[in-house]
């Protein structure tokens, strides 16, 4: 899954390799997705080690919806305990698979995508360690064109995965819907978009508003040169829920985790303090119309 939570609402450290200006404005889809995908390629390694024991490493699996640690077997958003066996469920932006890994133990077949080859290799990686070949397929791919034949799938989720990171939400939601089977469900979480108006930062100075919340400027990091390096795409509520809409899904559900009294860890701009307060992620659970 791809966890883009340290730099989510326009924030967070910059590639370590690569010196980086950030700034807003508009960003074509083409250059959105090579960034993400050398972002990624570059990164992912430092990523699974600060995170990936959180999201569930090489000693068990989780499927983690966000930074507050929501987790899929309590929340049970893609269907009741014991629903998943034998079912044909597609994870999009999957990074290093841990949600697909989760899924697979309940009995699914996953298919775990993502747009980064490295993300791809930790999830192989992962199965390694732990001694067992991967349980499930790994695909590189584009979210926007899915490679896939219509209704293929009978579920599909994505935990912080391509949905925020493509220049046209509404195109990978579509996809979905194109490869799903008639009232298949689909479940994904981006960050909340009432974070886009605040800092992102942990602390106090991360809970007052310093930028329009429906500014929908792309938040971009970029070279020397001018060249994305990193993107983020900005909607707001309503525009998520159009989205949706547009792209041949109903609606159930919108869940706004709350922070636990469990989690004492900051993430980036995530903290137990601005989590008592504001929301940080989104869920949205649809049914294909």
């Amino acid at each position: 899954m791809v966890h883009e939570y340290e730099k989510s609402a326009g924030g967070g450290a910059a590639d370590a390799d690569v010196p980086a200006e950030a700034t807003r404005r508009p960003v074509p889809a083409r250059e959105t997705r090579q960034a993400s995908r050398g972002w990624w390629d570059r990164n992912a390694d430092d990523y699974q080690r600060e995170h990936g024991g959180f999201l569930g490493g090489a000693d068990g699996a989780r499927f983690i919806w966000g930074p507050e640690g929501l987790d899929e077997a309590e929340a049970r958003l893609l269907g009741p305990a014991g629903s998943l066996a034998g079912r044909t469920v597609l994870e999009v932006g999957a990074g290093a698979a841990q949600c697909s890994r989760w899924l697979a133990a309940q009995g699914a077949r996953p298919v775990a995508l993502d747009l980064s080859h490295r993300q791809l290799q930790h999830a192989r990686l992962s199965a390694l360690e732990a001694a067992e070949a991967p349980p499930f397929p790994l695909l590189q791919a584009d979210a926007t064109a899915l490679p896939f034949r219509d209704a293929a799938f009978d579920l599909a989720c994505s935990a912080y995965g391509a949905v925020p990171f493509v220049a046209e939400p509404v195109a990978v939601i579509r996809e979905v819907r194109r490869v799903l089977r008639p009232g298949g469900r689909w479940v994904f979480s981006v960050t909340h978009p009432v974070r886009w108006a605040f800092p992102d930062e942990p602390g106090p100075e991360g809970l007052s508003v310093a930028a329009s919340y429906f500014d929908r400027t792309p938040y971009v990091e970029q070279d020397d040169e001018g060249r994305a390096v990193y993107v983020e795409h900005h909607r707001t509520l309503g525009d998520r829920v159009r989205d949706v809409v547009d792209g041949g899904f109903r609606l159930l559900d919108l869940v706004e985790p709350e922070w636990p009294e469990w989690h004492d860890q900051e993430w980036g701009g995530w903290s137990p303090l601005r989590g008592h307060l504001i929301p940080g992620t989104a869920i949205f659970v649809c049914e294909a119309a």
